[in-house]
């Protein structure tokens, strides 16, 4: 359910029209729905309802601080990978005790904020890291509550830049060597284990993945608990996908959750779930605006006001999004590649795609744009960031202004030898 939906052949965002939101705010645009969010959310709460768990929202997916606030109101906590995502997420009122903080790369600064913070846990990645985070903890002389990244070695069966469970990838550590990480981490002295945590990937359209990685986790705690170290919380990650267009329909959290509690019931454990994409990702949409129309040898050319810098997913990923025009006028359909203004061949959101031949001025939604979107965007090319507007009902409101061309040096300093 994403309450995007056409109402006498125009596309409404809730209740609003979505041409309406674009005469005041122009293009490109993120639009998303407070409906749809919570919906989202809740699907996890109920699902999941019974037994003890946190539901961490993971802030990579979209960290805009009046999202964050819908669930954090909503009772949702964190999922974070830097202090800048703590930041926000503790701006937007989210608790300390419901934040895990993962991510191979945390720096001594970042492990301290956290500390200061009071975080519920950090999942840690490797030895190195382990040792930094006890001494910064002797250091602020406080006990690091920590979990253990562990990597089960589960193909998640997604595209492989965003699958992170198999023994070649850089995140966590290999099952077969984590047991010797937890006798490490019980002998330092500014550490207090508390769980332990895996993550396997994102877009994961199967529960299987979930289940035969967790069955792995479940033995290893089993294991740990024989040799005196209990863990009190599982953090199984997230991963979940949704629909974007042709692949399998992906589960429901209801769906997953039948498949893992089963498992974890004869588990004193609380779990720890990490939705990122399956709450924000069909959330949002990108509006953007048809500039010129192009001939090609054997397609046609849709250039469109929005670019790589807006949304990557298509060129880094191959990702295929669906893109529909906002005003339905049933013309004949073309074979086109819609592509953004950026200079670089990489620069398109759709190939060999299919639509209604579309007129200079229309307007175009690229739907399930709220994960990933303008979060990965950049400022390539000089291009101004895009502005992002939240839909309540029949209400909108611009939760990010759209960069101006000051913003784009705000930050810069010229030396004096090169003024004037």
């Amino acid at each position: 359910m994403h309450n995007f939906t056409y109402k006498n052949r125009e596309l409404y965002a809730e209740e609003v029209p979505v041409k309406k939101i674009i005469e005041k705010t122009g293009t490109p645009l993120y639009i998303y729905s407070h409906k749809t969010l919570l919906t989202h959310l809740n699907a996890y709460r109920e699902a999941f309802d019974g037994y003890p768990h946190i539901i961490c929202f993971a802030l990579k997916a979209n960290p805009n601080t009046s999202i964050l606030r819908i669930l954090s109101k909503a009772g949702s906590g964190a999922d974070v990978v830097s202090g800048g995502e703590l930041f926000l997420a503790k701006k937007s009122g989210i608790p300390s005790q419901k934040i895990v903080y993962a991510g191979v790369g945390k720096t001594e600064e970042e492990i301290a904020y956290a500390l200061k913070n009071r975080i519920l846990m950090f999942n840690v990645e490797s030895s190195d890291e382990l040792m930094a985070i006890n001494k910064v903890a002797g250091r602020l002389k406080v006990k690091a509550p920590i979990a253990l990244r562990v990597n089960p070695d589960i193909d998640a069966k997604t595209h492989p830049y965003i699958s992170t469970g198999l023994k070649k990838h850089k995140f966590g550590i290999p099952i077969d060597e984590a047991l010797e990480h937890y006798k490490l981490a019980s002998r330092l002295p500014n550490i207090k284990i508390l769980g332990i945590h895996k993550h396997i990937g994102s877009q994961i359209t199967k529960t299987t993945p979930f289940v035969d990685a967790l069955k792995k986790v479940l033995a290893f705690t089993d294991e740990l608990k024989s040799l005196g170290i209990t863990i009190e919380y599982l953090d199984m990650g997230g991963g979940l996908g949704i629909s974007y267009s042709e692949e399998d329909e992906p589960p429901h959290p209801r769906d997953l959750a039948r498949a893992v509690l089963p498992i974890l019931k004869k588990h004193k454990v609380t779990l720890i779930i990490e939705p990122g994409r399956s709450i924000t990702g069909n959330a949002g949409i990108l509006v953007t605006k048809v500039l010129y129309l192009k001939k090609g040898h054997d397609k046609e050319f849709v250039i469109v006001d929005a670019g790589m810098n807006d949304l990557i997913r298509p060129s880094i990923y191959g990702a295929y999004h669906n893109i529909i025009p906002v005003l339905k006028k049933n013309r004949n359909k073309v074979l086109s590649d819609i592509v953004g203004p950026i200079c670089e061949s990489g620069d398109f959101l759709a190939k060999d795609r299919k639509i209604e031949r579309p007129s200079q001025g229309e307007l175009l939604a690229v739907m399930g744009a709220g994960a990933y979107g303008f979060s990965m965007s950049s400022n390539y090319n000089a291009r101004r960031r895009a502005a992002e507007v939240l839909v309540k009902g029949k209400e909108f409101f611009v939760i990010r202004e759209r960069q101006t061309y000051n913003d784009l040096v705000r930050g810069e300093k010229v030396p004096d030898f090169l003024k004037g």
